[in-house]
């Protein structure tokens, strides 16, 4: 089977790296071998560390699309528009399977994409772990009922490195801008972007539809700080940035914000840059997948796993059903749950009377409350853990307390889940 490559950076190197180093396992597994038969990179002269002898290069990617002697097209470019979109379009208007790592595109676009060929993406979520074979094939039989995860090996290692050697937020995110883990402009990792094109694939794959990238609650981990990490673990909990996708009555919940879970929970207990995905299904129950979600290695090994099975001539229906099912998705103010609220306030009398009478007057009881420094006249932390509560009375409550004098500084909201 001959490939064309289009976008040889960290990624592209790397399949070039496994298709080299392990050639005949892969060729076995596939029942012939893979051969990279053209490219297609911005630099020719740029050393990637890889053999190019033989393979030819293409300056536009798009005549992978069509180019005689190519079998399968795989795409690394990255982006959901621009040229990523246009020689994914082009391949399968022509019939051309495609394999790709791009996840913004599966999640903007992937409804839209034409149906004429094989589109696979197992990279574009967690990197190596074999999650979207596992909902789409291994589970095939189940009614999954929920999926969530650390989706984001960036804001993970954040969070880890906050709470293990207690650090600020910017501290951190300086420290992993420097390590590599985040980039200069981090935004689309640390607001939860790039969690939540990974949440609508795993959601449209969990339930057979697609989800629209914008239904997507998205909110990152900016306005977590060192007292927040603190607390929870005081409380029992720590804090993780989940992707979240239910099915209930009213329709399905998408949604990616901080959350904190059980200290005891499997995936509290997933650290540093690794990524873990937890399913449940009707059959199997609960089960959860970790291991590195990004890198060279871990992303190529997803892409060739591709390969083999399109060698194969296995291919499994998009959204993993050939006739996609209707949900409507659940808007975040219909949420239920219980929650982590922090206040900074003026340490005077009354203050918490003040604030617990608006928590019951919007319904909200309190299963906790913790109260961190006595100085009176000067501010200090209020942590309160709520029952469940529906978010759009939460929501209101909240802004009543935001309101009150003593309240000296946006009070901080945090989703408690199962994990």
């Amino acid at each position: 089977m001959r490939i064309g490559i289009a976008g040889l950076g960290t990624v592209g190197a790397g399949v070039l790296h496994l298709l080299d180093r392990n050639a005949d396992l892969i060729a076995a597994r596939a029942g012939q071998p893979i051969t990279v038969a053209a490219v297609s990179a911005r630099d020719r002269s740029r050393d990637r560390g890889v053999k190019l002898d033989g393979v030819e290069w293409v300056d536009n990617p798009q005549h992978l699309a069509t180019m005689p002697g190519i079998d399968v097209v795989v795409e690394l470019i990255g982006g959901a528009d621009g040229p990523a979109r246009e020689l994914v379009t082009a391949s399968l208007t022509h019939g051309r399977p495609v394999v790709t790592a791009n996840k913004a595109l599966i999640a903007v676009h992937g409804e839209t994409l034409p149906r004429t060929a094989a589109l696979a993406f197992e990279a574009a979520v967690a990197g190596g772990i074999p999650v979207i074979k596992a909902l789409r094939e291994g589970l095939a039989a189940n009614q999954i009922t929920r999926v969530a995860g650390i989706l984001n090996g960036t804001c993970n290692y954040i969070l880890t490195a906050m709470r293990e050697q207690k650090r600020d937020f910017a501290d951190v995110l300086a420290e992993a801008q420097a390590l590599g883990y985040a980039e200069a402009d981090p935004a689309t990792d640390i607001d939860g972007i790039d969690a939540a094109h990974k949440l609508a694939i795993l959601a449209a794959l969990a339930f057979g539809h697609p989800v629209r990238f914008d239904s997507v609650y998205v909110e990152g981990i900016r306005r977590i700080s060192a007292l927040d990490i603190a607390s929870a673990e005081e409380l029992g909990y720590r804090i993780k940035l989940l992707g979240i996708a239910r099915r209930t009555a009213a329709g399905v919940e998408a949604r990616v914000h901080p959350c904190l879970v059980s200290v005891t929970a499997p995936i509290a207990r997933v650290d540093g840059v690794f990524n873990a995905v937890v399913a449940e299904g009707d059959a199997v129950g609960r089960m959860m997948l970790e291991g590195r979600g990004a890198g060279a290695g871990p992303t190529a090994s997803a892409v060739v796993a591709d390969l083999i099975d399109l060698a194969r001539g296995r291919f499994t229906p998009t959204w993993g059903q050939e006739t996609p099912s209707d949900f409507a998705v659940v808007p975040i103010g219909d949420h239920v749950g219980p929650y982590y609220l922090r206040l900074m306030v003026t340490d005077r009398p009354g203050v918490i009377a003040d604030v617990a009478a608006i928590l019951r007057d919007h319904g909200v009881s309190l299963e906790s409350l913790l109260q961190h420094g006595r100085n009176p006249g000067e501010p200090v932390a209020v942590v309160l853990v709520t029952h469940e509560v529906r978010e759009q009375a939460m929501r209101a409550a909240l802004d009543a307390i935001a309101a009150l004098d003593a309240v000296l500084e946006p009070p901080a909201l945090i989703r408690i889940e199962p994990g």
